[in-house]
């Protein structure tokens, strides 16, 4: 099916409707750039984590997990570069109300390209095209605003208990570089990863998930000898490109863009952008791949004073160099979510439902008596539902409304299979069936009489 802007929309109210997304602090009148995950949107999630873990992390060997505190030394901000300019948007005041803008935004709106632009090049293009606010307003000067939260630890006053709430995990890997050298004696190459909150100050969040203050990353911090950083640079590639096939993302709906020298992170030799074509939105970033050459292990024991050199066993001492494989959480929901929305035609009406696979369905099945007032077919169906929900966990009961509405519902959740316990389940019909149930395919709208002993293989 066509995807486009409305088919965002379409997604995003789904997400609401059926307790996948809402906004933070609803009652209250939100809280913006921040979202809260419903029960399914938790489910979700988990599963996106759970699935990246172990093909990152257990299935190979070369791979070390962490898990470090999101508060950190704010000297560790400083080593890094992500208390000066290198971690800044270009902010823009309309001087009239006082109301604060992301001066690229506001030219990418003006169908201009600010990418890569000094502040003084914003400057001359916001003169040049006579670029307002969006309520028709002179602007200010652009200039650079941090995106790190600030905070503050115990009592201390001053400068000295300042902390930052951290903007991406990846330092919190880096200053374990020695812990974790100590502690396993890795050889290289090796990787570190990690899954955690970090949190940016977002002049602007927008465009539900793709841009807020509080997301989760998955991230890698692979240590590479300088001289292999190409290869290995292509083979983690693949790997990515192997990890949004594997959450179902079709290729064509996937583009690589190497970011051009000009816009390149502080830390960054070469990135590249792996962007997904988010409906009405079209290509945007999904997930990001830098060489970060040594910068970070250097400034850090620049700063530090303690050794962050990798001694290999004839004595040898360098500074690894890192390549970084950055996954946004909330990106890789919303783009699953958009990929498997589908919209048919069932029983001579639209249906919606959501494509998921197994290994990412909140629910893998549902389970229903066909009436719920007969002792006989719940007691059945519970039986059976118990089965299941010790073999997979992630197992629906659901007798609300009739048959057809279950199916709708659970169509539209993405659960790949639901089983109803009928009259035939206790052989009343036909001895024969005794035991079977019927079981229906999401996708396909077919049904078929499935062995009781048989439902864990089937659903496998």
């Amino acid at each position: 099916m066509e995807k486009s802007a409305e088919t965002m929309e379409k997604v995003v109210s789904l997400c609401k409707r059926r307790g996948f997304v809402f906004q933070g602090s609803e009652i209250y009148g939100g809280l913006k750039g921040t979202w809260d995950l419903g029960p399914l949107g938790v489910a979700l999630n988990n599963n996106l984590k759970r699935e990246w873990w172990k093909m990152f992390v257990h299935d190979r060997e070369d791979m070390y997990g962490l898990d470090a505190a999101i508060l950190m030394n704010a000297k560790v901000w400083e080593a890094s570069g992500h208390t000066g300019a290198g971690f800044c948007d270009p902010l823009v005041e309309d001087i009239e109300t006082g109301e604060r803008f992301r001066a690229d935004h506001l030219l990418e709106d003006s169908g201009l390209d600010a990418e890569g632009k000094t502040l003084e090049e914003i400057d001359a293009l916001i003169t040049e095209n006579g670029v307002k606010s969006p309520k028709g307003n002179a602007l200010s000067k652009a200039r650079n605003f941090n995106m790190m939260f600030e905070s503050r630890v115990g009592a201390t006053a001053g400068d000295e208990g300042k902390v930052y709430l951290r903007p991406e995990t990846a330092q919190g890997i880096f200053v374990n570089f020695k812990n974790v050298v100590d502690s396993m004696a890795p050889k290289m190459p090796f990787g570190i990863a990690q899954i955690g909150k970090a949190f940016r100050n977002e002049i602007a969040p927008r465009e539900f998930l793709f841009r807020v203050r509080e997301f989760e990353q998955m991230e890698i911090e692979y240590f590479v000898k300088e001289e292999e950083w190409q290869e290995l640079f292509e083979k983690l590639r693949l790997d990515i490109q192997a990890w949004h096939r594997h959450i179902g993302l079709a290729d064509e709906n996937i583009r690589e863009y190497d970011v051009p020298e000009n816009d390149l992170a502080h830390y960054s030799k070469r990135t590249i952008d792996f962007e997904y074509n988010y409906p009405g939105k079209g290509f945007d970033e999904l997930a990001g791949f830098a060489y970060r050459t040594d910068h970070d292990l250097k400034n850090h024991m620049e700063a530090s004073g303690v050794s962050m050199e990798y001694i290999e066993p004839d004595g040898s001492r360098f500074i690894p160099h890192v390549l970084e494989p950055s996954f946004g959480v909330g990106r890789a929901l919303t783009a699953v979510l958009c990929e498997a929305y589908t919209e048919d035609e069932m029983g001579g009406e639209v249906r919606t439902f959501l494509k998921l696979s197994a290994h990412l369905a909140p629910y893998r099945v549902a389970v229903s008596p066909l009436l719920k007032n007969k002792p006989q077919l719940v007691e059945k169906a519970r039986e059976v539902f118990t089965m299941l929900k010790k073999e997979f966990g992630n197992v629906a009961w659901d007798d609300n409304g009739n048959v057809g509405k279950r199916y709708r519902r659970q169509d539209e959740i993405g659960t790949p299979h639901c089983i109803v316990i009928d009259f035939e389940s206790l052989g009343e019909e036909d001895p024969a069936l005794k035991d079977t149930v019927t079981v229906r395919d999401r996708d396909t709208g077919e049904q078929e009489r499935v062995a009781i002993a048989d439902l864990v293989e089937k659903l496998k």
